[in-house]
C-alpha cells in the first residue's frame, strides 16, 4: 500500500502567511456584513452599496413586517384573568354583607372616555389612482422643518415611498407595500422637496386622501 508523502516543513505555510490569510478573510467577512447582510436584513446601509444593489429596500420591508407581526401579537394577547375566589378556598362576603362604603367601592365604575381632540389640517388632497398608476405629492420644506401628515386609501391598498430630494441630494424615509394608511411627522433632512409617492398595484381604482399641516411653504403634485 502506498501512502502519500508527508509534506516538507518548507512546503507548509508560514505563521506570517497564515496570519495574513486570516486577516484577509476577516476583512472580507466584515465587508460582506456591512455591504450585504446589514442592508438586506435590517435596512442599515452605511456604505450605500445596499441601495445600489436594492438590498436596503428588502431590509426595510423585513423590519416593517417584523414590527407589524409584533404589534399583531401584542394586540391579540388575552388579558390576564383574575382567579375565582372558589378556586382559592377563601370565603368572600357578598355586596349586601359589606359595609356601605365597601359596597360602593366594590361596585364597577362606568368607563369614561376622553373625547379625542379633532386635528385641524392645513391641506387635504384627494387622489384617484387607476390600476398600475402612480402619483407624487411634495412639500417644500427647510432643513429641520416638521410636517404632520395622515393618509388613507379607500377601496384598496397601495405601495408607497416617503422620500425627499434637492439638487445633489436625495433620501428615502420609509417604504411599504400593500398599505391602506399611514400617519406621522415628516422632518426634512435638508432644504428641498419632501413627500410621498403612491402606486396602485391592485385591479381596481383606489382613492388616496392626504392630510397635512406644519412647517412647509408649498404643497404640490409632481408631474
Amino acid at each position: 500500500m502506498y501512502n502519500s508523502d508527508t509534506p516538507l516543513r518548507a512546503e507548509l505555510p508560514s505563521s506570517k502567511q497564515l496570519l495574513r490569510s486570516t486577516i484577509l478573510a476577516a476583512i472580507a467577512a466584515l465587508a460582506l456584513l456591512i455591504a450585504v447582510v446589514l442592508p438586506a436584513e435590517y435596512g442599515i446601509d452605511p456604505t450605500g452599496a445596499g441601495r445600489v444593489l436594492r438590498l436596503t429596500e428588502m431590509g426595510d420591508i423585513k423590519q416593517q413586517l417584523a414590527a407589524e407581526a409584533a404589534a399583531d401579537a401584542a394586540a391579540s394577547a388575552p388579558a390576564a384573568l383574575l382567579p375565582a375566589t372558589g378556586e382559592t378556598g377563601m370565603a368572600t362576603a357578598s355586596a349586601a354583607e359589606l359595609p356601605v362604603t365597601a359596597a360602593v367601592a366594590a361596585a364597577p365604575k362606568e368607563p369614561t372616555q376622553a373625547a379625542a381632540p379633532k386635528i385641524a389640517w392645513r391641506d387635504e388632497i384627494p387622489l384617484i389612482l387607476t390600476p398600475g398608476e402612480g402619483t407624487e405629492i411634495k412639500l417644500k420644506m427647510a432643513q429641520g422643518a416638521k410636517a404632520q401628515y395622515a393618509w388613507v386609501v379607500e377601496g384598496g391598498e397601495v405601495n408607497f415611498d416617503t422620500h425627499g430630494d434637492a439638487p445633489g441630494k436625495s433620501i428615502s424615509y420609509e417604504k411599504g407595500r400593500e398599505v391602506s394608511s399611514d400617519a406621522g411627522v415628516l422632518e426634512a433632512a435638508f432644504t428641498g422637496n419632501h413627500g410621498w409617492y403612491w402606486r396602485n398595484r391592485g385591479q381596481s381604482n383606489v382613492k388616496v386622501i392626504l392630510r397635512t399641516r406644519g412647517d412647509y411653504t408649498e404643497i404640490k403634485k409632481m408631474k
